[in-house]
């Protein structure tokens, strides 16, 4: 796939193990799991954090904003207590199975010889190819997205149900025949966890508007009840699957050396000391357009 292996790849951290979604392939690395931060001694949280980085020497720890704020804060101080700008924190806005499907495509280019900085400022770039949402029962709790007055009232309506998509555009429809969200422009596979709520609507009708080209589902994030505000729900996320587009993603765009810590990065940031790069990054280009240089003519017409 003219893409080669890092000898000690950079280790991508979960904070809980339903976050660690099974291999997408055989180069998905595994993740590391670091459990219960908020409720063990802190001691032990820093020989947690130490150990990887004396193995891989570099660790992403993708969190989610529905993760306790005590978890963020134990990884904060770990951060500090090390002296170390090898830790990159990385807690983006995306739905708890968004979040999961982002770690496991980080743990998929882990394995590819990217450095450790454009691998975490890959994070970035890649939540942009992901389309992740929720069916959901009510609408009531919901805070993550804007909820008019009337489809408040309507989620008190017995048997109504909503789809919501959160990420990367927010859009919120109530289910009829016929009624779909709109969607990515190019070919995707989608991961779906069912909660409390009963439908076909993401199976049949949702992915089957979306051409998705493979459609498998995982058990239900934890969190994902505090994030939608409701256990009745079904969430969804699409995503890119395959490696050797992920990798060509990522080196398609101009790398920055940052001025501060030195690592190579992509984008105007560097994720694990928080410098702005001194060269601004090339002109973005639409998700389409770069997905479409990949793809060629795989993509769906419209």
């Amino acid at each position: 796939m003219g893409f080669g292996e890092l000898r000690v790849p950079t280790a991508i951290a979960v904070t809980s193990a339903d976050m660690a979604l099974p291999p997408q392939d055989d180069r998905t690395m595994p993740a590391a799991v670091l459990s219960d931060l908020d409720k063990q001694p802190l001691d032990r949280s820093l020989a947690a954090v130490q150990t990887l980085i004396e193995q891989h020497g570099h660790v992403i720890v993708v969190c989610s904003q529905a993760t306790p704020r005590e978890v963020e804060r134990r990884l904060l101080t770990v951060r500090s207590l090390l002296e170390s700008d090898r830790i990159a924190l990385f807690r983006p806005d995306l739905p708890p199975l968004g979040l999961a499907v982002l770690a496991r495509q980080l743990r998929q280019l882990a394995s590819c010889d990217l450095s450790p900085g454009v691998l975490a400022s890959a994070a970035r770039l890649l939540t942009h190819y992901l389309h992740a949402g929720a069916l959901l029962g009510s609408v009531a709790k919901l805070d993550r997205v804007p909820v008019g007055l009337k489809s408040h009232a309507k989620s008190w309506v017995p048997g109504s149900q909503f789809g919501v998509l959160a990420h990367p555009q927010p859009q919120l429809v109530r289910i009829a025949p016929g009624v779909t969200l709109a969607g990515p422009e190019f070919s995707t596979s989608m991961l779906v966890a069912r909660g409390q709520l009963q439908s076909d609507w993401v199976n049949a009708t949702l992915a089957k508007s979306w051409s998705v080209q493979g459609l498998r589902e995982a058990p239900l994030p934890a969190e994902s009840a505090l994030w939608w505000g409701t256990g009745r729900l079904i969430e969804f996320c699409t995503f890119l699957p395959d490696l050797s587009v992920l990798y060509q993603l990522v080196t398609s765009v101009r790398q920055n050396t940052c001025h501060w810590c030195g690592i190579e990065v992509i984008g105007d940031r560097c994720v694990f000391c928080s410098a702005t790069a001194p060269v601004s990054p090339a002109a973005p280009v639409s998700s389409v357009s770069r997905v479409s240089s990949v793809y060629g003519n795989q993509l769906p017409a419209g």
